[in-house]
């Protein structure tokens, strides 16, 4: 029987995984019925402390209700439910269906326990949902991959065993057994894009094409196993082309890329700095000014969240950057000190316990300024010393300047000193040292 498909599906898949208790992803609708049942049916589901959570989203006048069906039904079972309450943020243009998926995720992520999986109902049917919104979204091989049967969550896993079965398994299961489940009036909404998928174009599909579900199931197989070999590649090139700073990459070896390596080199590295990836268009222009720009310009190209910035070659990839203050000075006396404007911070790195004999001054944004570096015979500007030196222009008003307490340039932060400023920290044993911050 089709009902018996589900038993041994969750039966087989849990021969051999790793150990660990499980959670099941619980909305008191048919196919998360149908999981928690089967599962609590099942020796080998309850030696792992099985429980369960609901999110409550509150968007219904039922949700209250809906929360006591689950409460009593997992009572009714024997397994631990956890209710969780959420606010769906609205109005922030991303539409509904995505601002209740966001809460119940987060709601999940706080939820879940070390090691602890938490396993969802999704099936073949949801599967060939979602690779269709994706496809109409112009997703890549990644997005046709369609949902990943497993992958780290939180403090743990989360583990969709059943995609490889349709949908009719699950509602054939909850038949046999007669069990009580909710039908949120959300599902027949067709003004929500997954449901009128479901309910409008899948028939019609599979009317013609008995078999368009698993078909599109397969075909994101095949998608996500052309978008892991992407994602090693892309992971080979981007280690490749990383420069000496994390946020920094070959700019001309970027582009050189072939265009299905080019984006997710940029979006994975993006992504490891905590920064945000740029829309197709943003990209293009990154592209455009990478293979058109000439040497001695700094072009920008910046978007919600990160400016990027081609200078010598490299990429360097930050958060947007404050504009510099004029004739910021504060004084100092060795401890760390806080710049402006992101330019990080200044320390004294000091060898034995003696300290300044008097506080000095550190200023940053000073416009003309000049330094005769120790054993140098001349004086230098210091825009002459940077570009030597090949400091970043925007580094370069943010460097800090060490002056005494009367307006004698000592240092430019750990980069050069004057005569009087290396006599001074030699005989401190000590060292300014700069950590820029971007």
């Amino acid at each position: 029987m089709i009902a018996d498909a589900l038993a041994s599906t969750l039966q087989a898949a849990l021969i051999g995984r790793h150990p660990g208790p499980l959670c099941v992803a619980y909305s008191g609708g048919p196919d998360s019925t149908a999981l928690l049942h089967a599962l609590a049916a099942l020796p080998e589901a309850r030696a792992r402390g099985l429980r369960a959570v609901h999110v409550d989203h509150g968007l219904h006048a039922d949700s209250a209700r809906w929360a006591a069906h689950c409460r009593a039904f997992a009572a009714l079972l024997q397994v631990p439910l956890a209710v969780i309450r959420v606010e769906v943020p609205l109005g922030r243009g991303e539409g509904l269906e995505a601002a209740a998926r966001d809460a119940r995720y987060a709601a999940f992520a706080t939820e879940l326990r070390d090691g602890e999986t938490l396993v969802l109902a999704q099936h073949r049917d949801d599967q060939a949902e979602t690779v269709l919104l994706k496809l109409l979204r112009g997703a890549g091989p990644e997005g046709l991959g369609g949902m990943r049967a497993e992958r780290a969550f939180a403090r743990g896993r989360l583990w969709r065993p059943l995609l490889a079965l349709p949908r009719a398994a699950l509602a054939d299961y909850v038949r046999a057994h007669a069990l009580a489940c909710i039908e949120d009036p959300a599902n027949a909404d067709p003004a929500l894009a997954r449901s009128y998928l479901r309910r409008e174009i899948l028939p019609r599909l599979a009317r013609h094409w008995p078999q368009a579900p698993q078909a599109i199931a397969h075909a994101a197989t095949l998608c996500r196993e052309a978008a892991a070999h992407i994602a090693h590649e892309a992971d080979a090139a981007r280690a490749r082309l990383r420069g000496a700073e994390p946020a920094t990459l070959d700019a001309a070896g970027w582009a050189a890329l072939s265009p299905a390596l080019r984006t997710p080199v940029l979006e994975g590295w993006l992504h490891g700095l905590g920064l945000p990836a740029p829309t197709r268009a943003q990209a293009a222009e990154l592209l455009r000014q990478v293979e058109t720009s000439a040497g001695d310009r700094v072009p920008r190209v910046a978007w919600p969240g990160v400016e990027m910035r081609l200078w010598r070659g490299l990429l360097y990839a930050m958060a947007p950057l404050p504009e510099v203050p004029s004739d910021w000075r504060a004084r100092w006396d060795g401890t760390p000190l806080a710049l402006p404007a992101r330019g990080g911070v200044l320390a004294l790195e000091v060898d034995a316990p003696e300290r300044l004999d008097a506080p000095l001054e550190v200023r940053i944004g000073v416009a003309g300024a000049r330094l005769k570096p120790a054993g140098d015979r001349h004086t230098r500007a210091l825009r002459d010393l940077y570009q030597q030196a090949g400091i970043p222009p925007w580094r370069r008003t943010r460097c800090p300047l060490i002056y005494t307490a009367d307006g004698v340039l000592l240092a430019v932060a750990d980069l050069w000193r004057s005569d009087a400023g290396a006599a001074l920290f030699e005989r401190l044993a000590a060292r300014p040292r700069w950590t820029p911050a971007c």
